[in-house]
């Protein structure tokens, strides 16, 4: 079965594959504004984004999918923390881009084959903008800024259905109120592909035909996506924050620069709520990886948990799931310690693929696998499971993570515990854990797994 995936445009289930005659399946989807560190709603959209990537790889081969993540080195956001810091551009962002890289290994998401900085593609950036001036799809502003005219594109809203709502008077497209420069716009719903230079800017600013200043948002994807994986890609991801404007933006772009189709499928997935609301820092329930990991959490607990719900609907994010993650990876080590290495023709794990390739189902896949761990009657081996492993990105290798300091020894002694009774070996399963009683550790068994804590005296 091939991987389908709802398709934002359309609004259908739609199958991913290649349509370039080199058979290689384009890949792009948004990265970071790097100025600070990415936080767990971020790590949401991008540990599903790897998913796609491994099934894609899984079923095409991994020399036949090109995966672009970009790096948005240059805005308000960045310049303004700069400055605050009184540090260039470059050191802010190279500090921030080398904490995401961390995170992202931490979390096992696999590298983008290309990933394309805005500031490394100015020029990219301008001779698009040149493109949309010459084609009388943006005009020179007087104060030297460049404004793409969405009057100018007949099918401008068709990804976010934006025309057809019903807007105040005085508002642009994205119904908010019409932006400080909408002086300098012929309309309010006109966006910037060119940004004049202004002294908040500092020497952030690059020469161009029309004066130095710098680039817009939106651009540096056209651009980039255009640059290293041609005028037509197969998919778009991202966040659904960036459906409107961002990736309207980008189609209008490009469809009026390239004259041809930008994306012939978009993939959007939910905001994440924690402990039921928005994340917000006044709310303390903005958690990043780190402050994760300080509250004695693995990170690959926090993938799982991240993986717990459907990439198409809101996952409410709380520290008991990451309780729970922790518990189903320690059967998921324990369950992998008692199958043989091949062997086994049947591939069990076939309810767990197809729930993956019908539209990222990742709760439908774990509850799958999970129903196949329990039947002890079902004959695996350890090839096939970790196929599946590798396609939820798990690392079971990561040790787990808790609030105390667990020996070595004693979790080792746990997963023996914990493999002996899952083969229904009941009384070396009580031997181990009067071995555990003794050496000071409670060992408390779930549903999905176990926990350990020490003893009370």
């Amino acid at each position: 079965m091939a991987l389908r995936l709802f398709d934002s445009l359309s609004r259908e289930l739609r199958e991913l594959k290649p349509s370039h005659p080199d058979g290689i399946f384009r890949f792009y989807n948004c990265g970071p504004t790097v100025y600070a560190p990415a936080h767990i709603g971020n790590f949401r959209t991008f540990i599903i984004n790897d998913v796609i990537r491994r099934l894609l790889e899984l079923e095409l081969g991994p020399a036949h999918v090109r995966h672009v993540r970009n790096l948005t080195d240059v805005d308000d956001k960045t310049i303004k923390r700069a400055q605050e810091e009184g540090r260039s551009l470059a050191e802010v962002t190279r500090q921030w881009t080398d904490k995401f890289h961390a995170d992202c290994a931490a979390l096992n998401c696999l590298p983008p084959h290309v990933e394309p900085a805005a500031t490394a593609h100015i020029r990219e950036q301008i001779d698009m903008i040149a493109c949309l001036v010459e084609k009388g799809n943006a005009y020179r502003a007087a104060d030297g800024s460049v404004y793409f005219k969405v009057s100018s594109f007949d099918d401008y809203g068709r990804l976010s259905r934006v025309k057809e709502r019903q807007l105040d008077p005085g508002t642009s497209l994205a119904g908010k109120p019409q932006a400080a420069d909408a002086d300098e716009k012929e309309d309010a719903s006109d966006f910037a592909l060119w940004k004049a230079h202004k002294p908040d800017d500092g020497e952030n600013a690059w020469a161009s035909p029309w004066g130095r200043g710098r680039p817009g948002w939106h651009i540096e994807c056209s651009a980039m996506s255009k640059k290293h994986l041609g005028d037509t890609i197969d998919l778009h991801t991202g966040g659904e924050d960036l459906l409107f404007p961002h990736h309207e933006n980008e189609i209008a772009q490009s469809e009026c620069c390239n004259g041809v189709p930008f994306a012939r499928h978009w993939y959007h997935s939910k905001h994440l709520l924690v402990n039921g609301a928005k994340m917000s820092k006044s709310l303390g329930n903005l958690y990043t990886l780190d402050d994760l990991v300080a509250k004695g959490f693995s990170p690959m607990a926090i993938r799982y948990a991240l993986l717990m719900g459907h990439p198409r609907k809101q996952l409410n994010f709380t520290l008991d799931s990451l309780h729970a993650a922790e518990r189903a990876l320690a059967t998921l080590r324990a369950y992998r310690a008692t199958l043989p290495a091949t062997g086994i023709t049947e591939n069990v794990f076939a309810p767990v693929q197809a729930a993956l390739d019908d539209d990222l189902n990742t709760p439908a896949a774990l509850g799958a696998l999970f129903t196949i761990v329990n039947r002890r009657e079902l004959q695996a081996d350890a090839g096939s499971f970790d196929r599946v492993m590798t396609a939820l990105g798990l690392k079971l290798d990561a040790p787990v993570a808790t609030k105390s300091e667990i020996p070595t020894a004693i979790l080792a002694l746990a997963e023996k515990r914990w493999a002996a009774k899952l083969a229904k070996d009941y009384a070396t399963a009580d031997a181990l854990r009067k071995e555990l009683t003794a050496a000071g550790w409670s060992m408390l068994d779930r549903k999905d797994g176990y926990s350990l804590e020490p003893s009370k005296q």
